[in-house]
């Protein structure tokens, strides 16, 4: 790290304090709300929740979501765009259906909703062939303009109709899995494509997509895919946005510091008692945060040595702390040791 003259920060600065005290501090600053993102009809997590997300490296976001920038040559055009956002969005059978069962007659009914299916460039033929194919022999399918009649036979047990109803209504017609919403946004001349729900293995397969700038805010999946690299800068963008989305400027050096610490073991580390703070090398700095006991226990039982190399095991037992001019040793030397250092 480099200083205001472009020096290295002297052996002994305590960073890490530092940079704990800068995010810290404008962290009680932060609102905690909730708010819509441009485009799309979920309310996304900022300030303090997002930041919780991130740091406590949760398995997927509360709200997932994408940005999806497509070609240069499909950029500008309106109608392309949505027909891509349209290919995107994971369609299932309830969400352009309605079903129910008639147990009297061994028989479900589907009734497809006709304004959806032109939205999403879908006919009945193509309904039809996922149903038949997902059924197979186990019943006789039916088709009529926009309404699907499945007869099962008279020996078919009720539940085993219930249960085919269920896995109908969950039945994968056209898209990509866990992408829920696609929503086209225009920026300047361009129009880009917002997504509630992520896949990012999935959509960097598309030839539309520009694969470059693709952002999902799951950083979690981001690691999954292009490795710990990408997802610690996917920490130190995310924290930035959010910071500065409340006001709240923070000199990005601190930002990376976190990011290195829960990214140096080639994993995404929470900063909590089952990540960073959980794992410190000092017995009393891991014992000093949380589970006290279970810590000095643990130790006790495998002999381990604390050798106070850290700030808070320095400050439980009164000694100076490593850090400023406590990092300075002096060694008093003897007459005759002076003199042959003399010559």
């Amino acid at each position: 790290m480099r200083g205001k003259k472009g020096k290295f920060i002297v052996p002994g600065d305590p960073v890490g304090t530092i940079a704990a005290q800068s995010l810290g501090e404008p962290g009680t600053q932060m609102n905690m709300r909730s708010f819509h993102y441009a485009g799309t009809a979920e309310a996304v997590p900022t300030g303090l929740p997002r930041v919780i997300e991130v740091v406590d490296a949760r398995r997927t976001p509360k709200k997932p979501m994408m940005d999806i920038h497509v070609k240069e040559r499909y950029a500008k055009d309106e109608k392309k765009v949505r027909k891509i956002a349209n290919n995107l969005e994971h369609v299932t059978l309830h969400k352009i259906a309605g079903m129910m069962e008639d147990f009297d007659k061994k028989v479900i009914l589907i009734r497809v909703n006709p304004s959806e299916l032109k939205r999403l460039g879908l006919d009945m033929r193509l309904i039809r062939a996922k149903i038949v194919e997902f059924l197979g022999n186990k019943a006789k399918v039916e088709q009529r303009e926009n309404k699907v009649r499945i007869k099962f036979s008279k020996k078919e047990k009720i539940i085993n109709i219930r249960k085919t109803m269920n896995k109908l209504k969950l039945l994968h017609i056209k898209g990509i899995p866990r992408i829920e919403k696609a929503m086209i946004i225009k920026e300047g001349e361009k129009y880009f494509i917002r997504t509630g729900g992520s896949n990012l293995a999935e959509v960097i397969k598309l030839p539309e997509i520009e694969v470059g700038t693709v952002w999902t805010n799951d950083i979690m999946e981001v690691n999954k895919v292009f490795g710990i690299e990408a997802a610690r800068n996917a920490i130190v963008k995310e924290l930035k946005i959010i910071m500065d989305s409340q006001g709240l400027p923070i000199d990005i050096r601190w930002l990376l510091l976190l990011s290195d610490a829960m990214c140096k073991s080639g994993t995404i580390q929470a900063v909590g008692r089952h990540g960073l703070s959980g794992h410190k090398a000092g017995i009393l700095a891991r014992a000093a945060f949380e589970e006290t006991m279970k810590h000095l226990v643990n130790a006790s039982i495998k002999a381990e040595e604390d050798k106070l190399s850290g700030v808070t095991e320095n400050v439980i037992i009164g000694q100076i702390v490593p850090i400023g001019t406590g990092i300075v040793k002096l060694k008093f030397a003897s007459g005759r040791g002076t003199q042959k250092a003399k010559k």
